[in-house]
């Protein structure tokens, strides 16, 4: 695991700090990896949607309805 020192501004440090007290987290490392790891996951998604949104763009319409396309990704974010 590699280990990084990184500054925090004061209303951000604060606010790790609320979320270590308040026992949401056991450390403030514990809850930088859990928002990179949340970012990670939301850029994916939307990576996926970039990909689906320029697919769609260059085949032109589909048959599918907006509940099958928001079915499916449901699906995919979840999955």
């Amino acid at each position: 695991m590699a280990r990084q020192s990184i500054t925090f501004t004061d209303p951000n440090d604060a606010w790790l700090n609320d979320q270590v007290n308040t026992k949401e987290y056991a450390s403030k490392s514990e809850l930088v990896n859990d928002l990179v790891r949340q970012a990670r996951k939301q850029q994916a998604q939307i990576d996926w949607l970039k990909i689906k949104l320029e697919k769609a763009e260059n085949k032109g319409f589909t048959t599918e309805t907006r509940e099958q396309i928001l079915a499916q990704s449901k699906s995919s974010f979840n999955g």
